[in-house]
């Protein structure tokens, strides 16, 4: 009888493209916090957990509206540890799979961390539909532009919880920035860069033959992740692989799931493979 490992690799050996879909527990494997429940934000965060503000309550516009230094405190922090974290392993073998199958992969990710683009991705090749960290915007917004955060450098006071030196601001009108991220309650996101990945998404799935979703550290809890790699299945009759701790169930028989951690498991599929 197959193992769960060997029936995986046996799906991606079958496969013509490879749909690359992940949440936050991706990043896990390279030390970035995945935020589970209050408590595990509130450890991640110990000023906001001491002033008993949840997630939902920085993560918003009206955080920025009310107190915009501590607002930018939590999104710069993000930030600058995005822009030291060093992608694991994993992502080079997702690479490797996909430059052996006929159509390469596509990338479907609910993370603003800028991961896939830094471990080597094609920027057209990911999808990020919550937004992306290193992208800015006017809070009004005052228009539709959109524009790179890489001249700004936070500098954040995590004991008073503060951004230290000048705000960013937006580049027209010289209003307040922020970045360009899906927030809880956010009316004002500009999602076109978002829409724009949409597109060349659709395209490329248009063109697969036998395409393999690959998902990746994505729950229940906001289950945009899950809810793309079910409809690929449907809507292109993907084989799903489900990789994830405590979440790995599968509707379908012919599908795999894998209880255990994103590195460990991508590993063990490519032994398998090699």
């Amino acid at each position: 009888m197959q193992t769960a490992i060997e029936r995986a690799a046996a799906l991606l050996r079958a496969a013509d493209g490879l749909v690359i879909t992940a949440g936050a527990g991706l990043g896990v494997d390279s030390g970035l916090p995945d935020f589970r429940g209050t408590q595990g934000f509130w450890r991640a965060y110990p000023a906001l957990g001491n002033a008993r503000i949840a997630f939902e309550d920085i993560a918003c516009p009206d955080a920025f509206r009310t107190d915009a230094r501590r607002a930018w405190a939590f999104y710069g922090h993000r930030l600058a540890l995005y822009r030291r974290t060093q992608p694991h392993e994993g992502f080079q073998i997702l690479r490797r799979w996909a430059a052996r199958m006929a159509h390469g992969c596509t990338v479907f990710t609910s993370n603003v961390d800028g991961q896939f683009t830094t471990a080597g991705f094609a920027a057209d090749d990911v999808h990020e539909c919550h937004g992306s960290i290193h992208v800015l915007q006017c809070l009004k917004p005052c228009g539709d532009h959109l524009w790179a955060a890489e001249g700004f450098a936070p500098d954040v006071d995590e004991q008073a919880f503060t951004l230290r030196g000048a705000l960013p601001r937006c580049s027209r009108c010289g209003g307040l920035a922020r970045p360009n991220v899906l927030m809880f309650g956010d009316g004002e996101w500009i999602e076109s860069r978002t829409q724009a990945q949409a597109l060349r998404q659709r395209e490329w799935l248009a063109g697969v033959e036998r395409p393999v979703v690959v998902e990746m550290g994505a729950g229940t809890a906001i289950p945009s992740v899950r809810w793309f790699g079910e409809d690929v299945c449907r809507r292109y009759g993907a084989m799903l692989v489900r990789i994830n701790p405590r979440e790995s169930e599968v509707r379908r028989p012919e599908d795999v799931a894998l209880p255990m951690g994103s590195l460990e498991t991508l590993r063990a599929i490519d032994a398998v493979l090699e």
